[in-house]
């Protein structure tokens, strides 16, 4: 279903049903974001920063696109250049960047109450590591799924065993 324009595409997984548990019991509530207008710069820096590998980016609570660690890879190298032999022109202007210009804007997202079998199947077709959580009505960022929450999940029951 596509969701927000052409910005964000949601999951058309069924709800969860009874007897599955959702999306809420596993994701990670306290979401470290980043807007629009930041540049690479200071995205490169929260990622390192924040010990995440996703940063979703938002405005107004919204969510607007995500940026990972894998997307601002080859500005890292420019980080380096200028922290070792000092700036140049080039590298200054690729990490003055703004993340619009740089950030996923077809962004996969999931609904609270969809089941926890559904993220993963998203997360494995998309080949994504992450996965926001979005009000379905308000594209409101509520949470992030990242596969270090289902793997945790995953050890939960796999103990419980």
């Amino acid at each position: 279903e596509l969701r927000g324009g052409p910005r964000a595409f949601m999951s058309t997984a069924p709800r969860a049903n009874e007897n599955a548990m959702s999306v809420e019991a596993i994701m990670t509530r306290t979401v470290v974001t980043i807007g629009p207008t930041a540049t690479v710069r200071e995205a490169v820096r929260l990622l390192e920063d924040s010990e995440v590998r996703h940063l979703p980016v938002v405005e107004d609570q919204r969510l607007l696109g995500i940026v990972s660690d894998r997307d601002l890879r080859e500005f890292r190298t420019a980080l380096w250049r200028e922290a070792e032999v000092g700036a140049s022109a080039e590298a200054t202007r690729a990490l003055e960047t703004p993340l619009r210009e740089v950030m996923s804007s077809q962004v996969v997202s999931v609904d609270l109450g969809e089941a926890i079998e559904a993220v993963i199947s998203v997360m494995l077709d998309y080949k994504v590591g992450a996965v926001p959580v979005v009000d379905r009505y308000s594209d409101e960022l509520l949470g992030i799924v990242s596969y270090v929450d289902v793997l945790r999940y995953a050890r939960e029951v796999l103990s419980a065993e």
